[in-house]
């Protein structure tokens, strides 16, 4: 089955002066113009390709590769704002409009925004909205705690930051717990830390138990070794210049130097750690 917005992989059944046409099964024979058609590509050849419905209302098919599809959340510029709204440069020739009546505040020219991608019912056209929330799985989250996963940052709360999770869920950072600085749109992991009785994500970013510390035992050696055997930190270092400079939060710095420390690898004074 073809989807508008999504990569689909189709069949090149003829060849026309003005490009070919693929096999679209269920929405028939599909223009890919002659722009996208290379000299290697044969009839019968499978071609990659995204399909949408152009100015005119025909399905049109097209080589490039989209930033994201329909289905997914994604982060992306603004090229212009005109009568029927903002256009959006998502990859593809033809830009991705944003409808006034799906923008939670004025879309301005050249900003970026967070934005899901979609298929309008009305119209069978791909379009964008920001009102993200409508688009989170109704379903009740699935995962282990320690869990890790995909996260996009969605909004900074008075807690912390809201979170989609996999592409399908929304969860929380609590701020306290954030030892660096994170803006909307940043893709990073991130792990299961609980989920709550009414479904609602919490979220943490350093990995979890023993592996986390070992981990971070590992890499305080490694930037130790780098800078010559010492480094001017200690555990009364500030948390936001531990995470600047070792990737983790205060808590993982001191089990990791504990760590360390216990194994006779580096030695602990008030001037910072040295490697023993």
């Amino acid at each position: 089955m073809v989807e508008l917005g999504k990569l689909n992989i189709l069949k090149i059944e003829r060849r026309v002066d003005f490009g070919v046409y693929l096999d679209g099964k269920n929405l028939g024979e599909i223009l890919m113009p002659k722009r996208y058609v290379t000299p290697k590509m044969q009839i019968g050849d499978d071609v990659e390709v995204v399909v949408y419905l152009d100015g005119e209302e025909r399905l049109v098919a097209t080589t490039e590769k989209p930033f994201a599809t329909v289905g997914q959340f994604a982060w992306l510029r603004v090229n212009k704002v005109e009568d029927s709204g903002a256009f959006l440069d998502w990859g593809l020739l033809k830009e991705l409009l944003v409808p006034f009546s799906e923008q939670k505040i004025k879309m301005e020219e050249g900003r970026f925004y967070l934005v899901y991608i979609y298929i309008d019912k009305v119209t069978d056209r791909i379009v964008a909205t920001m009102k993200l929330e409508k688009f989170f799985s109704k379903e009740l989250p699935e995962y282990d705690v320690n869990e890790e996963v995909d996260l996009i940052i969605w909004t900074p709360t008075e807690i912390g930051y809201k979170a989609i999770v996999n592409g399908k869920d929304q969860g929380i950072l609590y701020r306290n717990e954030v030892y660096r600085k994170l803006h909307t749109g940043d893709k990073l992991k991130g792990y299961i830390k609980k989920i709550r009785d009414d479904g609602k994500i919490d979220l943490i970013l350093d990995q979890p138990g023993i592996a986390r510390i070992d981990s971070a035992s590992q890499n305080i050696l490694n930037i130790i070794n780098k800078a010559g055997g010492f480094l001017p930190y200690n555990d009364k270092t500030e948390p936001e210049i531990i995470y600047n400079i070792f990737g983790v939060s205060k808590k993982a710095f001191k089990q990791g130097i504990g760590n360390l420390f216990k194994q006779r690898l580096i030695r602990i004074s008030e001037k910072g750690i040295e490697k023993s």
